[in-house]
């Protein structure tokens, strides 16, 4: 079937399609406590959470898990939908699914956010959207914070927490040839490949040496101690302590 859609087992090539004016009646019966109406109501109206999760589908969440969660969201808009306000279901019912949605995405994040973090986050996005009403402008951190009573620090803070964590493997250019990831953007000069392996053949030399040779080692190139100063440390001659760091180094030389 061309238009067959299947999330959660339901098939919504086969899910009835309800007119404004059946939707309004069916909505007075609902009022009225009839259960059979409602189940029915709410088919006709999963075709909204399908469109809403296509929304979040580079998340790399579960789509029957966001699904569910999303019919959680268009049975709370059921229940508290006004008909007397003249509005259309799904004028009401995209945004509350659209936040079910968010909340289960935000408390299911791997990374812990406090609830009063999120709380100042959610008030300064608030404050924000008034400032942008009335000056027609991006509001600014400064006056975002001046608006809350709290220091710009706590805003930018607080804004950043419920920000979404971005992939290194996500792409940020593709045209018709390889796609640019954002870890193609991200360089570390300091720990190349190279630095790694260097590193871990260094450990691995340094195991196959006695423990006074590896003591003499790490005093000497690690902590930058003279030969005289070992010396005096672990009690042998100068000359002894030469005579093993070159007998340790000429070791280390043939395991790297």
């Amino acid at each position: 079937m061309a238009n067959k859609v299947e999330i959660c087992g339901v098939n919504t090539s086969k899910l009835p399609v309800y007119k404004d004016a059946e939707m309004k009646e069916m909505m007075a019966k609902i009022k009225q406590g009839d259960r059979e109406t409602r189940d029915e109501f709410i088919r006709g109206n999963l075709r909204l959470v399908l469109s809403v999760i296509q929304r979040f589908s580079n998340r790399g969440e579960n789509p029957d898990d966001l699904f569910q969660v999303g019919c959680v969201g268009l049975i709370k808009a059921l229940d508290n939908f006004d008909t007397s306000h003249n509005v259309m279901f799904s004028t009401y019912a995209v945004p509350m699914i659209i936040g079910e949605i968010r909340r289960y995405l935000r408390d299911n994040n791997a990374i812990r956010v406090s609830r009063s973090l999120r709380d100042t986050a959610y008030k300064a996005l608030q404050a924000r959207d008034r400032l942008m009403a009335g000056s027609q402008r991006e509001p600014t951190m400064a006056e975002i914070a001046a608006e809350l009573g709290i220091s710009a620090v706590d805003v930018a803070a607080a804004m950043e927490s419920i920000q979404d964590p971005v992939s290194l493997s996500e792409p940020v250019f593709q045209d018709d040839g390889d796609a640019i990831y954002i870890m193609d953007q991200v360089k570390d000069t300091k720990n190349t490949d190279e630095k790694w392996m260097e590193t871990i053949s260094l450990t691995e030399a340094m195991r196959k040496l006695s423990p006074r040779e590896r003591h003499i080692l790490t005093l000497r190139f690690f902590e930058g101690k003279t030969q005289m100063e070992i010396a005096g440390e672990i009690g042998i001659s100068q000359a002894q302590v030469s005579r093993l760091e070159k007998n340790a180094l000429k070791c280390m030389k043939k395991y790297m």
